[in-house]
């Protein structure tokens, strides 16, 4: 007898608005997120490295009420992480479809809290993140992972750990032509930004270009 196919995977979105209006209380995930996006990356770090906050993207989003927080609406749904990935990418496609100002499809931006990830870590959200990325870069848009303990250093001071947050977490925005140090250590990635955005590279980005693929090269040989 054939097994019955596993449920799909359904997700619940709040904007910030909604959080604040109490409308995620059956989701503490998301009010925790929510505060931690706030406090955390709205705001500056002694360890940063560079002026500014440690997000310059979320105070921006927040203020346009483009910050979306996303959980999955059944028990158990964080252990098919492929599919949660489809349905973020699903969710973040409809409520970009809905806006017509580039500059606030720029600021859109969607966070799914994985809650039921092991906090010890980040093996399982590390992968599942490297595999959308290609899909995601090629598509123009960036993903990323957050985690309790993820190591992945910041681009300023290798020991700061910009991607830590209190609950895993992945991070869907549209990819802008400022996120080229985050591409530069796989040629693919590299590819498409270019193909996206040599047109339009300013200089000083085009030098950090070179730069960049320079120290790459070096370091592989």
């Amino acid at each position: 007898m054939t097994a019955p196919a596993p449920a799909a995977v359904a997700l619940r979105v709040f904007s910030a608005e909604r959080i604040d209006a109490g409308d995620a209380a059956a989701h503490p995930e998301a009010v925790e997120v929510l505060h931690w996006a706030r406090r955390f990356l709205t705001s500056a770090h002694p360890d940063l490295g560079r002026s500014g906050p440690v997000c310059p993207y979320t105070q921006p989003s927040l203020r346009r009420g483009l910050f979306h927080i996303a959980v999955a609406e059944r028990d158990g749904g964080d252990g098919d992480l492929p599919a949660l990935v489809g349905e973020l990418r699903s969710r973040y496609d409809a409520l970009l479809a809905e806006l017509a100002e580039e500059s606030d499809r720029e600021l859109l931006t969607v966070l799914l809290v994985l809650p039921g990830l092991d906090r010890a870590d980040s093996t399982a959200l590390d992968e599942a993140q490297r595999k959308a990325k290609d899909e995601f870069v090629e598509q123009g848009l960036m993903i990323g992972q957050f985690h309790p303990v993820c190591e992945e250093p910041g681009l300023w001071n290798r020991s700061f750990r910009p991607l830590r947050a209190p609950v895993p977490l992945l991070a869907v925005r549209k990819l802008l032509v400022f996120d080229l140090p985050f591409l530069t250590g796989d040629e693919t990635h590299l590819n498409h930004y270019l193909a996206r955005f040599a047109p339009e590279v300013p200089a000083r980005i085009r030098d950090q270009l070179v730069t960049s693929v320079r120290a790459h090269q070096r370091a592989a040989a």
